[in-house]
């Protein structure tokens, strides 16, 4: 076989590690015995890490100090940054590591001597994206794909009892035309792609038979419920058995299902013969009666699967043992998903797995923290997207009872370049990952749908964000058709999926959308109404068109939401132009999810609904908000630590939890002295006090959402307390809010704008007060994930207050004290010419402003013009009308001092 020249073998040997981590693993190991039936080591510490050449022969002339100690699960790539207070965050402009390319990882390692005889195994949770083994010179193999988990045969490499020397080359280079990765999905994707090592690695060792260790990851058992019944329920188990020695065989195959109680519920016992290097399968039928059934998040109950090879003297050769939840799962196209015959409501988040600081490379720990939030909120399902994820987390959801989608990662692009078709490589590699996907996550009664891919049918839309094919067509279904087909040979059970981005609605004008979603049994849509299209209001007539085109197929959606940002606030959600731009306010992140899940919720033909996303995650196609390289559509942001007020919209929908939430806290100065206050509480009765005076109280608020309207703010500091009646006493949200003397005499409107834009001389709120018209910016719309290009604004010290504007007819109802106040009215002519728009101002009911043509006033478009006059407010309120004689009117900003 290939071997690592010798040259490079010998600067590995001579490679040192630390000492007491090395005797820790060996002896951790050692305490197993190669009587055991199994032995596991873990290959954790100790690795040294280098991202450099491309070929070992290069590597050779690579000195020890250019190298670096690390411990796996590791990754070399870090992206994703907040922009605001980097002190606060992990990720900073100056640390974060964006390169693709080869890494090289080495560890020196001494397996226990008692190993001798025995097969042995490396395996790999995960390696991203191509893995190439050698283990003490020899190549043991290459894995292509980033991640499931892959096992190599290490066994005529190994030297047990002595030093041995494993090398890894990872290699995650963007796919293009001609590199290495060019055949490797996913080609594309909203979301980055880390290198490394990031799940464990580890060494195992059996006897020559053995449950079969080279089925594509699997653990060699497949397990299904075939009927469920009052009386009993039939398990089918399937078990691989591998014979690795040069002379036939025959075993006892022992398979149990053992309750939690530690008792038998079901066993079958079979004998299983097996020729020299071959593999055969035993299937058992195991009879369990009155069977406890898995039952979703209402009773998650699991026995323990235990598969057993005993020799004919009752010696234990090998074990496998899992859990296993005894359930069977209907989708009914009009009511939705049943478990054991009865409905479940699936609450459901996409869920992607790096974090920052941690990238892909994420511990147990981590991932269960995460799922207890998501649980916390109410959550009974997981998209797991775009992509395998690892066993963590679909360990947790078969303990706690969610539903999960698991998905390969064919994304947005199947061929690169004008190829009209996927290359035969790329095919077995969706084909791979496919097996890998469903042999590894078989057991799990968690997972419902095999999902074969995301967001391919954009056609000749797709954005150029996620890398544009330069217009030509090439058609899906073929590929589609393929893995769906696949996917019912290998589990006949479970329904096959796929979402999609463009039926009935593609994406840019004109472009041609391939029909993908009627090729699965069950299919999900991706829909952004109200945040990259159309509004909120335009989802659920979406939606029943799509239902009535294939009335018999189960649909679920599978992404809904907006981008938002913690630091970033709005006083009126329905203020902003073009809201998918920056910058994006948290305020409007809530009113898109509040009005898609109210029409969400009257849906029963959903199976599901799947929020995007439950955290912000790293993706280098963005620059957007307050971030750079991340999605911001994360209802908890990136480092997983700060809940945003989406997060309490849905815990008090989704849950019985008493809930009590004050929206913008941490919208602390405020810009005006008159604000609504925003509470999601699920109690009885809420009340609102502002500095220790009662504002009002509402009983059983609306989709819990409670507001009271122009609540008056002092100046210096207003304590906010939000306090709710539930069966076991109150519960309070408290928060602190500022007005400055300035904002208190001063009413200072960006009009137009969701977020106001920065002054140098004032501080500006965002645009509220308003009836009627539009918001425009003269900077126009960004691109998908972009910022649009600031535009030149003449005659102005604050060019981001002047870009926005109102359009239209329309009113303005300024609260201020009785009495007379001057009022500023600042325009921008975005592009007419003179004559083109002309219009009238009135201040309560009198002509202040006739016949205005900004264009003619300011001598040409991009120019900022003022107008200013005095008004005598009444009843509290200043009134501004715009009425248009010809055009739309326009307003930019309004001071009212």
């Amino acid at each position: 076989m290939p071997r690592i020249p010798c040259l490079l073998m010998i600067c590995f040997l001579l490679l040192t590690l630390d000492d007491q981590a090395q005797r820790s693993a060996t002896n951790e190991t050692q305490r197993s015995t190669a009587n055991d039936a199994r032995v596991e080591m873990s290959l954790r510490d100790g690795w040294r890490f280098k991202f450099g050449p491309e070929s070992a022969t290069e590597l050779q002339t690579e000195p020890d100090a250019t190298w670096t100690t690390v411990s796996v699960p590791h990754t070399w790539n870090r992206a994703g940054y907040y922009k605001d207070a980097p002190a606060s965050h992990i990720n900073t402009a100056q640390n974060v590591v964006t390169t693709q390319g080869v890494g090289w990882y080495k560890l020196a390692f001494t397996p226990p001597a008692n190993v001798s005889g025995m097969e042995s195994f490396l395996q790999f949770d995960a390696a991203s994206r191509i893995a190439t083994v050698w283990l003490n010179g020899t190549l043991l193999g290459t894995h292509r794909g980033g991640f499931s988990r892959f096992r190599l045969d290490s066994t005529a490499a190994l030297k047990p009892g002595r030093e041995n020397t494993l090398t890894v080359k990872v290699d995650n280079t963007k796919p293009a035309l001609g590199s290495s990765t060019a055949d490797v999905l996913p080609l594309t994707g909203d979301f980055f792609v880390y290198g490394g090592l990031y799940r464990p690695v580890s060494l195992i060792f059996t006897k020559k038979m053995h449950l079969d260790l080279t089925d594509y990851g699997s653990s060699g058992v497949y397990a299904k419920t075939t009927s469920i019944a009052s009386a009993g329920a039939q398990v089918q188990v399937r078990a691989r058995v591998r014979n690795d020695s040069e002379q036939s065989g025959t075993l006892m195959l022992r398979t149990m299902l053992v309750d939690a109680q530690g008792k038998i519920a079901g066993q079958q016992e079979q004998t299983v013969t097996v020729a020299p290097a071959s593999v055969a399968e035993g299937i058992a039928n195991v009879a369990v009666t009155h069977p406890h059934l898995w039952q979703g998040v209402d009773d998650p109950y699991l026995y323990r699967l235990v598969v057993e090879l005993s020799s004919k003297s009752s010696q234990l050769v090998d074990r496998v043992s899992v859990p296993f939840g005894i359930r069977q799962v209907r989708f009914d196209p009009n009511q939705g998903l049943f478990l054991n015959g009865k409905h479940v409501a699936v609450h459901g988040v996409g869920y992607h797995q790096d974090r920052e600081g941690k990238g892909w490379a994420s511990q147990p720990e981590d991932v269960a923290a995460d799922e207890a939030m998501m649980r916390e909120m109410g959550v009974t399902g997981i998209r797991l997207t775009h992509y395998q994820h690892g066993q963590p987390i679909h360990d947790l959801a078969d303990r706690d009872g969610l539903v999960v989608w698991d998905e390969i990662p064919l994304v947005s692009q199947w061929t690169l370049g004008d190829h009209s078709e996927p290359t035969a490589a790329l095919r077995e590699n969706a084909r791979q990952q496919l097996r890998e996907l469903i042999a590894q996550d078989f057991n799990h009664p968690s997972v419902v749908t095999w999902s074969i891919g995301n967001e391919i049918d954009f056609g000749n839309g797709i954005p150029g964000f996620v890398g544009n094919n330069g217009g030509a067509l090439p058609d899906p279904l073929p590929l589609l058709k393929e893995l769906n087909q696949l996917a019912h040979e290998l589990d006949p059970l479970r329904p096959t999926t796929l979402a999609t981005c463009c039926e009935q609605h593609a994406l840019a004008p004109g472009a041609t959308v391939p029909i993908t979603g009627a090729v699965t049994d069950l299919s999900g849509a991706n829909r952004y109404f109200g945040w990259y299209y159309d509004k909120p209001s335009d989802l659920g007539p979406h939606l029943d068109s799509l239902h009535r085109t294939r009335p018999a197929q189960p649909m679920a959606v599978t992404e809904y939401g907006a981008g938002g940002a913690i630091s970033l606030h709005s006083d009126n959600a329905l203020g902003g132009a073009e809201s998918r731009n920056r910058p994006q306010a948290e305020e409007y992140e809530s009113y898109i999810h509040e009005q898609n899940w109210s029409t969400l919720q009257n849906k029963p033909y959903l199976w599901g609904t799947f929020l995007w996303n439950s955290f912000d995650f790293g993706s280098t196609t963005r620059s957007e908000g307050n971030a750079q390289d991340i999605n911001t559509k994360g209802i908890v942001t990136f480092d997983h630590k700060h809940r945003k007020d989406p997060y309490f919209f849905y815990k008090a929908n989704w849950t019985n939890t008493p809930t009590v939430h004050i929206n913008s806290s941490l919208y602390t100065e405020r810009a005006y002295r008159v604000a609504d206050v925003r509470v999601y509480s699920n109690a009885s009765k809420t009340s609102l006090k502002v500095n220790g005076k009662l504002i009002g109280v509402l009983a059983d608020c609306p989709e819990r959402i409670c507001v009271w309207k122009n609540v008056v703010l002092v100046p210096g500091a207003n304590k906010i307390l939000a306090s709710g009646t539930f069966a076991k006493g109150e519960v309070e949200d408290r928060t602190e809010w500022h007005l400055s003397e300035a904002a208190a005499k001063n009413t200072l409107i960006d009009c137009g704008a969701l977020v106001a834009g920065a002054s140098d001389e004032k501080h500006f709120g965002s645009d509220t007060f308003f009836e009627g018209g539009t918001a425009g910016s003269v900077s126009g719309p960004g691109g998908r994930g972009r910022a649009p290009a600031p535009v030149s604004i003449a005659h102005t010290s604050s060019p981001e207050v002047a870009a926005t504007y109102r359009a239209g007819s329309f009113t303005y109802r300024v609260p201020a004290g009785d009495g007379k106040h001057p009022v500023v009215l600042t325009f921008v002519e975005p592009s007419l010419h003179p004559g083109e728009r002309i219009f009238d101002v009135f201040a309560n009911g009198q002509k202040v402003v006739a016949d205005l043509d900004v264009a003619a006033a300011a001598g040409g478009p991009l120019t900022a013009y003022q107008r200013q006059f005095e008004v005598n407010a009444r009843d509290g309120m200043v009134i501004l009308e715009f009425r248009p004689t010809k055009g739309d009117a326009i307003v930019s900003a309004i001071e009212v001092q």
